[in-house]
């Protein structure tokens, strides 16, 4: 007779366990996407390019790459990051990045991190520690950390970004138009150096710089078909 109560308690404890699962999956979404914002990239190639041109410059330019996030929502390691963002700065012996198809051997890669200003100490460790986990590719050798303050701002419609880390890096896009295109066999021939980006659009960059002194050289490039518009979620 003891059976219906036996069923029932049986139905409770599964019950039990799957609302417990269904916390712990929630959560684990949860911390899968737990900061979100916008990202802005550009390198010392075309990236938006026909192939001739690519393999024209494979091994012999894009070598330098700057990438900075903008942290909308969220945070990183328990510490929240609204409103911050952080710029990594890379300098590589080759080609950095892949086609989709070939990888590229960047060889020794060294980089620089800026920080916000407006960090405080805690957010400091925790926005380097997000750059690190995005990009652990390039940050193997950080040769410095800065805080400047960052100015940043993406405009989707026009492909508008604008990026200003201190005196240490800038960076600015424009939409591509139609006298862009060189060949007519134009096309995103390389992805974007991370991959929590989303939407990642290419962009003229009118210039882009680096002008400190811990990467062992400063370079200059404008007018080129080589930077990234684009959001991330991690």
């Amino acid at each position: 007779m003891q059976k219906p109560d036996s069923e029932a308690s049986t139905m409770r404890n599964i019950f039990g366990i799957l609302t417990v699962a269904a916390a712990v999956l929630g959560t684990a979404t949860g911390d899968a996407a737990e900061i979100r914002g916008q990202y802005i990239e550009a390198r010392t190639c075309d990236i938006y390019t026909g192939p001739c041109f690519a393999n024209a410059e494979m091994a012999l330019a894009g070598k330098e790459a700057v990438m900075a996030w903008k942290v909308e929502e969220g945070g990183w390691n328990g510490v929240s990051l609204e409103g911050l963002s952080a710029v990594l700065i890379v300098k590589a012996g080759g080609t950095l990045g892949d086609t989709g198809v070939f990888q590229q051997d960047p060889g020794e890669v060294a980089s620089v991190i800026v920080v916000d200003e407006q960090a405080t100490d805690e957010q400091e460790q925790a926005l380097i520690a997000f750059v690190k986990e995005s990009a652990s590719e390039f940050t193997s050798d950080v040769k410095e950390v800065h805080r400047t303050a960052i100015e940043f701002e993406n405009d989707y419609y026009e492909m508008h970004g604008k990026l200003k880390a201190g005196r240490l890096a800038a960076l600015e896009t424009r939409k591509l138009k139609q006298g862009d295109c060189v060949c007519t066999n134009e096309e995103v021939f390389y992805n974007p150096l991370v991959d929590n980006v989303k939407q990642a659009m290419p962009a003229y960059a009118l210039n882009q710089s680096y002008t400190g002194k811990d990467l062992g050289g400063r370079w200059t490039l404008n007018n080129t078909r080589s930077a990234f518009l684009a959001t991330f979620r991690k």
